[in-house]
């Protein structure tokens, strides 16, 4: 297809970041979408230089109701094609519940589920008028999990992001997979960023695995068009658990799997 991108949210860092340099590696060109200019900037044009692609960019916090239909207009002026959709961008809030603001609340929800939903709604009309797309939402083992007493909201809605994943399915007769990507813990700046790097560092160095990985197994899984990808054996193992044994058990190990996660409030 001719001007073919893949457009990846959340860009400049963490599993965002690998995922661009993953996709850059086997020939595609990209649209790197972040908040900060400086950075996008910068990784831009390290893509090019390294793998010989063409590669834009477009700064957008998607935090605001506005940002997914600038982001379409953007590609659409340029007559940049988006036949692969990476919804990536997110965070989580540190705190309990009942701590944190309803306009904080709002601001998360926004950017880990309705641009999701508002982005895709965007393109895959788009995708069905080329006869084909490739859509992954970075959702996260948080979706098998019970909830815990940080981040309440940030489990339920990596699990409607499942779903939310799983209806697009529907969508297979006309070319288009979508594939829920449901990492454990990655090494990147995320938990710094949510206020909860403690708690990552009490986790079992054997449960945390590299963003590259994770890119490299969950582009994999959505260019396969496989409907769920839990990279690395060894939470794939975990989510088995986690869907067979019952929480009673899982309130005993919790302390080892999920540090600080479960603690009363």
């Amino acid at each position: 297809m001719r001007n073919s991108y893949a457009l990846v949210t959340g860009a400049t860092s963490g599993i965002g970041l690998e995922i661009s340099r993953d996709l850059a590696k086997r020939g595609y060109n990209l649209i790197l979408v972040a908040r900060t200019s400086d950075k996008l900037n910068v990784i831009s044009k390290e893509l090019i230089g390294k793998f010989n692609i063409k590669c834009d960019y477009f700064s957008s916090d998607l935090t605001k109701i506005s940002a997914p239909n600038e982001i379409y207009d953007f590609t659409k002026s340029n007559n940049y094609n988006i036949h692969v959709l990476v919804n990536n961008a997110g965070y989580a809030l540190p705190n309990a519940f009942h701590k944190n603001s309803m306009e904080d609340e709002e601001k998360c929800l926004r950017i880990l589920g309705i641009s999701v939903i508002a982005l895709t709604k965007k393109y895959i009309n788009d995708m069905i008028a080329n006869d084909g797309g490739k859509i992954m939402i970075v959702s996260s083992v948080a979706a098998f999990a019970p909830a815990s007493s940080l981040q309440s909201l940030y489990g339920p809605v990596k699990t409607f992001m499942n779903r939310f994943s799983e209806s697009l399915g529907y969508y297979n007769k006309y070319g288009i997979t979508s594939t829920a990507v449901c990492p454990g813990y990655t090494v990147t700046n995320f938990h710094t960023a949510s206020g909860v790097q403690k708690e990552m560092d009490s986790v079992p160095s054997f449960l945390k695995k590299s963003a590259k990985r994770i890119a490299q197994e969950g582009v994999d899984a959505m260019l396969k068009g496989k409907k769920v990808s839990v990279p690395t054996k060894t939470w794939k193992i975990i989510v088995f658990l986690l869907k067979v044994i019952p929480q009673s058990v899982f309130s005993l190990i919790s302390g080892l799997l999920a540090p600080g996660r479960y603690d009363e409030v």
